[in-house]
């Protein structure tokens, strides 16, 4: 059985699980956290030297780190990442958006704003660079999904996976996002597939 290791509070620990959610797979979680230095204990850098998670484990022992390389790993051969190589990297490309423009502000900005060990680095200039850049970053998504379903070819995709759990949770970093109907609604209509489990599910034993 598949074993993701993560934070039920994190974004991007929760995207895996989402998706294994959403194909119907099972899997087994384990709750590590950067906060609490689980993720730096001897035995888990021998998983991952990095220290981070979300982190798959294989049936085999294999391991693969990176929340969207475990997204496309996960999602290939089935609807959610396309075999067309041009799409597949239309669909990549929204992937790279996701950790170059929207996590790096609206998840920082989240992260700043809820963890108390934290507050010493949420300075008002950061705080500031980070709602202008997050905003930049929902503009874009407007924009796109003002003549387009979904950041897939037509269909859900894994870049929509990657981009829905801190814009979901954008509230929490300080970002509205009432002007920004399109977002909404395809917000809503992700939460409305099959499988679909909220921000912050994780299973308590194996799904």
């Amino acid at each position: 059985m598949l074993t993701v290791y993560g934070m039920s509070d994190s974004g991007n620990c929760y995207k895996p699980r989402l998706l294994l959610s959403l194909l119907d797979r099972p899997f087994r979680h384990v709750e590590v956290s950067t906060r609490d230095g689980s993720t730096r204990t001897a035995e888990f850098l021998k998983r991952n030297p990095a220290g981070q998670c979300p982190l798959l484990e294989l049936d085999d022992g294999r391991l693969l780190a990176e929340s969207n390389a475990i997204l496309v790993y996960l999602a290939t051969e089935t609807p959610f990442l396309p075999d067309d190589p041009f799409e597949r990297a239309q669909t990549l490309r929204w992937m790279f958006f996701e950790q170059n423009a929207h996590e790096v502000s609206i998840a920082v900005r989240r992260s700043l704003s809820v963890y108390p060990e934290r507050a010493g680095v949420a300075t008002p200039e950061r705080m500031a660079l980070t709602l202008q850049n997050g905003l930049n970053a929902l503009g874009v998504m407007e924009r796109h999904l003002a003549d387009h379903a979904w950041f897939g070819p037509g269909r859900p995709s894994v870049a929509d996976i990657a981009l829905y759990p801190y814009t979901a949770t954008a509230g929490d970093g300080g970002f509205s996002l009432e002007g920004f109907p399109s977002v909404r609604r395809w917000l809503a209509d992700l939460e409305a597939l099959p499988g679909f489990q909220p921000v912050g599910w994780a299973p308590t034993e194996a799904a």
